[in-house]
């Protein structure tokens, strides 16, 4: 009868072991199967966007890789070339602001670059100058600037063409 409880012991002990080990593996699991799961992810990350929330204070600059919509208050510099920058109803910025589009639903004080357009709703207030391929502002918004609107590819052409002028 030794022999059994000494088996006994075994086989509870072993189970033992693994259950420790399965709850916490578990608990660690899901944060690493998050990352792992990130191999997925990045396909609709490519589409996703980082919030700054409503009750969230930025100061600083803001860079990356990825589009930003903003609900809370941002301070400082905005550079996401090639990416969108929304400014939710909620939003506040005070910033110079560099991407590809540019959508104003709330306030903006700053400088507006982008490649592509900037848009201001009609909720929206921009209070800065803007340099765009293209601009919409709809009725009911507010805007105070400059506007120059710019196409990449026709500046580069002119840029070539002057300097053969002058030499001309």
């Amino acid at each position: 009868m030794w022999k059994p409880n000494q088996s006994g012991s075994n086989s509870p002990s072993t189970p033992e072991p693994v259950r420790p080990t399965a709850p916490a593996t578990p608990s660690f699991e899901p944060a690493q199967a998050r990352p792992a799961v990130g191999a997925a992810a990045p396909a609709p990350a490519a589409g996703e966007q980082a919030t700054i929330g409503k009750s969230l204070v930025v100061k600083g600059e803001v860079t990356g890789s990825e589009s930003l919509y903003i609900d809370g208050k941002v301070e400082g510099a905005i550079n996401l070339p090639g990416n969108r920058v929304t400014v939710g109803r909620n939003g506040q910025v005070a910033a110079n602001i560099v991407a590809r589009e540019i959508v104003v639903l709330g306030k903006v004080r700053g400088n507006c670059q982008a490649s592509d357009r900037v848009d201001i709703r009609s909720e929206g207030s921009l209070t800065g100058d803007v340099i765009a391929a293209r601009i919409s502002i709809e009725d009911g918004a507010f805007f105070k600037g400059g506007i120059d609107i710019r196409k990449p590819s026709a500046d580069a052409k002119a840029a070539v063409a002057e300097p053969a002028k002058a030499e001309a």
